[in-house]
Parts: C-alpha cells; structure tokens; sequence
C-alpha cells in the first residue's frame, strides 16, 4: 500500500454519496506498500479502505481481482469483501483513477514472522488455491517469466548506480531462467504477492488475506516459492529452514505437491526473487516526486536470488521429497 494520488476530503465525500456505508467521519493514506494509493477510511458505519489504482493495475483486470475475492469468501478463505455503490458497481473512479472500497479486515500483518506465522500462510494458500479451482475468470500473469526481460530493459541502463555488476548479474539469470522455465505444472488462481503485510493475524492465528491486484493464472507452485523467499528470510538474511519447513510441510497437508512441483521448486524460487528484484529495482529508481511511497530495498531480493541459485532440491528447504521415506 502507498499513496500516489492525493484525494481532496469534499470529492470524497461526494464519491461515498454513490455508497450506503454512511457518512465521512475521517480518512489518512496508507504509506506503507509501493504500487497503489491506499486510504483508510472511518465513516458512520465503520472502518472501510479505499484503493485507487495505479501503475501496474489495468482498468479492465478490476473485475477479475474484485469477483475473485468474492468468490474466495463463499468457500471459506478469508479475504476482504469490496462494497458495491447504488448502481451495483464494485469500482467507479475518483481523483482520474479506478476506485474501489473493500470492508476493513481485524488483524496485523506480522513484522517478524514466526514458525507459527508460516504455517498459517501455508495453508491459508493452499486452501486459497484449492477455492480458486472453480473460479471461471482467467487472468494471465503480466509479471510472469514472459514479463521480466521488458522490466529489465526499463532499468537496465541504471542498475550498475544500485550495485555494481547488476545488470550482467540479472542479464545472465534472465538468460538461464527463460531457458528452463516449466511449462507442464498445475496452473490455478494464485495471489502472487503473498508478502507478510498482506495476511494479518491476530495472535497467532491467521484472519485473512487482502490485497490481491497482482492474483492471477500462473503456476501454482510459483506461489509457493514467492512465499518462501517472503517469508523464511531473516533481517540478517539469513534462511530459515525452519520456517520454510513449516511453511511447506502446512501447505503440502492441504494440498499436496507433485513430484514434477516439489522437483521445479529451486527454479521457482529464483523466478520469484527475480520477479521481484526487477519490479523493486524499477521502482527505486523511479519514485514520483512527492509520492507519499518507500521504495522497497531491490537488493535484499538480489541476495536472496543468491540463495536461490546455491539450492539443488527441495531438500534444502528442510523437507523430505514426495514419494520418499522420511
């Protein structure tokens, strides 16, 4: 979450007008996050978030992201719910951007995940995948192993100035990573940007899923590894096989992994450390001006690319692979 867009408190009040979540009381942005303007709101009726769409989000993707989350509540995941105006319409515009309001979900996002903490989000995504079976929009994935040669290309030029060696660095694994990428794993509904600030708990139990404007039709395992490399990291960068095993092994009791996904895993992981190198990496060197936004660190993904590269098997994880005895 960020703030991009600054919104003036009469319009609104006048957009919440078209809404029956009651009057304006008060409203701030939310600066944490990178990629959309993200407000909370109190009004007579509650707590809501408003979301102006930015960036990376198309208009015409709004239905998939908002019908999904619907969908996923029917089939008992968690996840915020968007209000509809008095014509019915989950998302109108404000300010010049798409806009959204979803009700307020309880809970924290966990600043220093535990093992408890990655065993929720295990399951919670594997249930997240097995509700999304039946979910009849599809949405391809812009960011996916396709996507990344153009982001590199938007920043190429400039990676050297963030480290030296950068660029040839992510060159050479665009090179292998293009080369090897899988084409024959299970495809579903994933989030694709399951980071700790987006599952909030409250102790030590999980309370729901939010933000899902990057969720799309990918491979499911890619899912998987995204949360590795989110998750199972310390602050001294450190990996954890603890918490990736915990992760893994709630995951696999929900939904078990195939051999041929367990096998792709490493691969996996080092596509989503790059994934997120990339879209770092672009957005570091291009903050708007006065953007109420933090730029996230791009080279805490490079040494966690790093990682990545050095592991031969899931075994490394921490868990025996499928099929074999423990």
């Amino acid at each position: 979450m960020a703030v991009y867009t600054d919104v003036a408190a009469e319009d609104l009040a006048e957009f919440l007008e078209s809404y029956d979540i009651g009057e304006l009381l008060s409203y701030k942005g939310i600066a944490e996050g990178v990629e959309n303007s993200n407000f909370l709101l109190h009004t007579s009726q509650g707590a809501y978030i408003l979301t102006l769409y930015e960036k990376r989000v198309a208009e015409g993707d709004l239905p998939y992201f908002l019908s999904l989350m619907g969908h996923l509540a029917e089939r008992g995941v968690s996840c915020p719910q968007p209000a509809r105006n008095r014509k019915g319409e989950v998302f109108s515009r404000l300010a010049g951007r798409p806009a959204a309001i979803i009700n307020f979900l309880e809970g924290m996002w966990p600043r220093r995940p535990n093992v408890t903490h990655c065993s929720g989000v295990g399951e919670a995504l594997a249930k997240m995948h097995l509700a999304g079976q039946d979910f009849p929009m599809v949405r391809q994935n812009p960011l996916s192993v396709s996507g990344w040669r153009p982001l590199f290309e938007l920043a190429a030029a400039r990676a050297d100035s963030v480290q030296a060696g950068l660029s040839d660095f992510i060159a050479r694994e665009l090179d292998h990573l293009e080369a090897n990428w899988p084409d024959d794993l299970p495809v579903g509904v994933i989030h694709a940007d399951l980071f700790p600030d987006n599952v909030f708990f409250l102790g030590d139990k999980l309370s729901g899923l939010i933000d899902f404007p990057f969720a799309c039709n990918d491979i499911l395992a890619y899912d998987v590894a995204i949360c590795l490399n989110a998750w199972c990291f310390e602050v001294d960068h450190s990996f954890n096989v603890t918490k990736a095993r915990a992760l893994l092994n709630a995951y696999r009791r929900a939904r078990p992994l195939s051999a041929a996904e367990e096998a792709a895993l490493p691969l996996l992981a080092r596509g989503a450390a790059m994934r997120f190198l990339l879209t770092r990496l672009v957005d570091f060197l291009n903050v708007p001006e006065g953007a109420l936004v933090q730029p996230k660190d791009p080279l805490e993904y490079v040494r966690k690319l790093r990682f990545q590269q050095n592991v031969a098997a899931i075994s490394d994880y921490g868990i025996t692979p499928a099929g074999c005895a423990a």
